[in-house]
């Protein structure tokens, strides 16, 4: 149930790039007499209030300081707030305090994270915590995951009704982007690796597709690392940098939701390069690309042009087939750059469902659809430009 408390949504990290078009859609979307109660936090209240200026919101919006360092502070916000939405990353650097506290006062809350290892650790440590306090913790709320956990959902609603058995073998295809990953997401990429090279253990979880599954394994996953001719696509494939965190999401998501994909589920992620010869040196030409852009990547605070964002977008192909052999194919669109304009409309609607939304959904640590399922899909499609659609 929704938490009574202060403000339905508390945004941590206001000032920071991502965090300020979070606050910014909450502005535009949700402005006085929407019944929308939120707060801006970060750490220094001038660049607070310079923010609050700079976007429109109302004078009185209220600004809270809170700090990582400081967890008295970050106690103190959580108690505020119905769900605090986070995007203070890399999370394995600077999340615990505040997913502690949450969970810890029954707090509701979201982030960006896309770092399997943290996200296994921290699932080990508040699991029982947020199970007795009612908080729902739920990772990954941005362009990894929702588009791909909710895509995956999506069909598998829809694989049940038509055909009465769920899509056992499902593949994900990107077939458009437009847009640049965050400077948030090249960062806890690097933080990543510099964790492995300090603790070589934490290389099993990363490679592990189930790694994030509550100890469930299932049957062996493409790997996703090399071109492949999708033949019943009708086109090559070639890697999809994303896929490392939201093949795992999905799969812990089919562990939640009582393995209603079934256990012998199969998934994988790749970007369609088209077909015959020119698809396959497409897709042999990106294999091994640095997507996130290496050394030109943004850095954290940087980002595009607003029109860069507005010119942006996103259109995924999910493709399932039963164990019967029925087919059907569900496409996924979003209409702003993925990293950062649709990014901070998923990470607001998704803080906002939980807020405000009557859900079943009891206390634990959660991927997106089994915590928010077709609440969350239907704000989505209703305010944020997102699309979800059957195509066959």
């Amino acid at each position: 149930m929704a938490r009574d408390r202060e403000f339905d949504v508390i945004v941590y990290g206001a000032t920071g790039y991502t965090g300020r078009l979070v606050a910014e859609y909450l502005v535009r979307q949700y402005g006085p007499g929407s019944g929308v109660r939120w707060a801006m936090a970060g750490r220094n209240a001038d660049k607070l209030a310079e923010v609050r200026d700079e976007i429109g919101a109302p004078a009185d919006t209220v600004l809270i300081t809170a700090n990582s360092d400081d967890p008295d502070s970050l106690s103190a916000l959580a108690s505020r707030a119905a769900c605090v939405a986070t995007t203070v990353g890399p999370y394995q650097l600077y999340g615990e305090p505040l997913l502690a506290a949450c969970a810890a006062s029954g707090t509701d809350y979201v982030d960006l994270c896309g770092e399997p290892a943290w996200m296994h650790q921290m699932i080990a440590k508040y699991q029982d915590t947020a199970k007795a306090s009612g908080a729902r913790l739920v990772f990954s709320c941005g362009f990894d995951s929702i588009p791909f956990d909710l895509g995956v959902w999506f069909l598998e609603q829809e694989a049940v009704r038509r055909f009465g058995q769920p899509a056992s073998r499902v593949k994900g295809r990107v077939r458009a982007m437009q847009g640049k990953f965050s400077g948030g997401t090249a960062y806890s990429m690097r933080a990543t690796m510099e964790s492995v090279a300090r603790d070589k253990s934490l290389i099993a979880l990363l490679i592990n597709p189930f790694s994030l599954a509550d100890g469930f394994e299932g049957p062996p996953q493409p790997s996703g690392n090399s071109p492949v001719e999708d033949t019943d696509l009708g086109s090559w494939s070639a890697p999809f940098v994303m896929a490392a965190i939201n093949t795992k999401n999905i799969h812990r998501s089919n562990a939640l939701l009582g393995h209603a994909y079934g256990e012998d589920f199969v998934y994988d992620e790749m970007m369609l390069t088209g077909p015959g010869e020119a698809g396959k040196a497409m897709a042999e030409a990106l294999t091994g690309v640095d997507m996130i852009g290496g050394e030109d990547a943004p850095r954290p605070g940087e980002g595009p042009t607003r029109d860069e964002r507005e010119a942006g977008h996103y259109d995924v192909l999910f493709h399932g087939t039963t164990a019967a052999g029925d087919v059907i194919q569900v496409g996924v669109k979003g209409d702003k750059d993925p990293g950062y304009g649709s990014t901070s409309k998923m990470l607001a609607e998704a803080a906002l469902t939980l807020a405000k939304d009557a859900l079943d959904t009891p206390g634990g640590v959660w991927t997106p659809a089994p915590a928010l399922g077709g609440a969350l899909l239907a704000r989505l499609q209703a305010h944020a430009g997102l699309s979800f659609d059957v195509e066959t």
